[in-house]
């Protein structure tokens, strides 16, 4: 990650993709849920007590979930003077640790209840044992796919700063969508969910999208906007939210 955040606009294979499409970068989230995976099936193995194992599962996901909400800040204003506080109004509620610990918290929820602790002699002993979670994977799946594809977006608003350097002021952005099943930048089913459950002002405000060729004139790189960018380049997006692309 390293080498993404400091070359990965000179070497674009271990760069972020702007947006369709996949890069050596974009394996180290879903290798990070690989690990937590791997480990909760380790851990819970032989579970002799179901609840004080669910127990120790919420209080671990707590510790994580606060943790990355501390860690990301972006709530913090007025550091140089004596209005220095947190603006809970601009808390951004989930990113990497926090999609961690909700993935931690569902699988240990489908290991501690769902798998029969029966040994394993056959095929069909397996199939019995992880079935219920098998059903549950693909209820999750379908009713994601569901909802990307089904959800209608309506039109959408979003406060946009001036640019000018004399004063602050902003004004308002329409963002014409009117569409179902759109996996384009402004019109996503994810991002609709995001802004009526969390709010504009709680997602991620530098969305990675302004990579991508309408929004940046070093793509895959970020740069200057082009001359005829999009508005929605500078719209908030949360690449951690609810229903996040690539999970």
């Amino acid at each position: 990650m390293i080498l993404v955040d400091d070359v990965g606009g000179v070497f674009p294979s271990i760069n972020h993709s702007p947006w369709f499409g996949v890069t050596l970068a974009d394996f180290v989230m879903p290798y990070f849920l690989f690990g937590v995976g791997v480990s909760v099936g380790l851990v819970f193995k032989k579970v002799p007590n179901r609840v004080d194992a669910t127990k120790k599962v919420l209080l671990r996901t707590i510790k994580l979930f606060v943790l990355g909400v501390l860690l990301q800040g972006g709530y913090f204003h007025g550091s140089h003077d004596l209005t220095y506080g947190v603006n809970v109004r601009k808390i951004r509620w989930l990113g990497m640790l926090q999609r961690i610990s909700l993935g931690y918290l569902f699988a240990s929820m489908s290991e501690i209840w769902l798998v029969d602790n029966s040994a394993v002699e056959s095929i069909m002993a397996f199939v019995k044992k992880y079935h219920f979670q098998w059903m549950v994977a693909l209820i999750v799946c379908a009713v994601y796919m569901c909802l990307l594809y089904g959800l209608f977006v309506p039109d959408w608003t979003f406060e946009r700063q001036c640019v000018t350097p004399s004063y602050n002021c902003s004004y308002t952005q329409t963002v014409h969508c009117g569409v179902r099943g759109s996996l384009d930048p402004p019109c996503n089913a994810v991002g609709f969910v995001d802004r009526v459950l969390l709010g504009l002002e709680h997602m991620y405000q530098h969305p990675l999208y302004i990579i991508t060729e309408q929004c940046s004139v070093n793509s895959p790189d970020y740069g200057p906007l082009p001359p005829k960018a999009p508005y929605w380049c500078l719209a908030p997006f949360d690449p951690e939210g609810i229903l996040r692309l690539d999970n």
